[in-house]
């Protein structure tokens, strides 16, 4: 199977199911007052760049890029389709962030995700690439029992 990531417009039809999809695991994963889903018309800002990740003709995967500072960028909304799962979308999505990030300059690249169970092979995916456990950012609330935090050294 080849995944192709590409850049897309997470307002398009295309992705209204797998943005909804998103944000019902969000619901059932975390509590209220500490989930972080963005919906299509904020991923569509200028300050993030989104793609979608495709197996044929079928959409397999999504993610994005938030500038944070001229130096820092946060990954967005990475999600795999749940029909996609294990066939390596999530690892094609990472590395392609990871590079677009790389080229606008960003030296750290930063996330949020949950800390349920449900969000394990999250957690074990960013791991396998180099990121590590570090403090809230970017006003997410500290010392919180429903969120990791975890960041990459992208400079040399």
């Amino acid at each position: 199977m080849v995944i192709a990531v590409r850049r897309d417009d997470p307002r398009s039809p295309a992705v209204a199911a797998l943005l909804a999809e998103h944000h019902a695991f969000s619901q059932a994963s975390t509590d209220a007052g500490f989930r972080f889903v963005l919906g299509g018309e904020a991923l569509a800002a200028p300050d993030t760049a989104f793609f979608t990740a495709w197996d044929g003709d079928a959409l397999a995967g999504m993610g994005a890029v938030k500038r944070l500072a001229d130096d820092e960028a946060e990954l967005k909304s990475m999600r795999t389709a749940d029909a996609h799962r294990r066939k390596g979308v999530g690892t094609a999505m990472l590395r392609a962030l990871i590079a677009v990030a790389s080229a606008d300059g960003v030296a750290w690249l930063r996330l949020e995700t949950g800390t349920d169970h449900a969000f394990a092979p999250a957690r074990a995916l960013y791991r396998r690439f180099g990121f590590v456990d570090c403090a809230a950012f970017a006003g997410y609330p500290a010392d919180s029992p429903h969120n990791c935090y975890m960041t990459l050294d992208l400079e040399p």
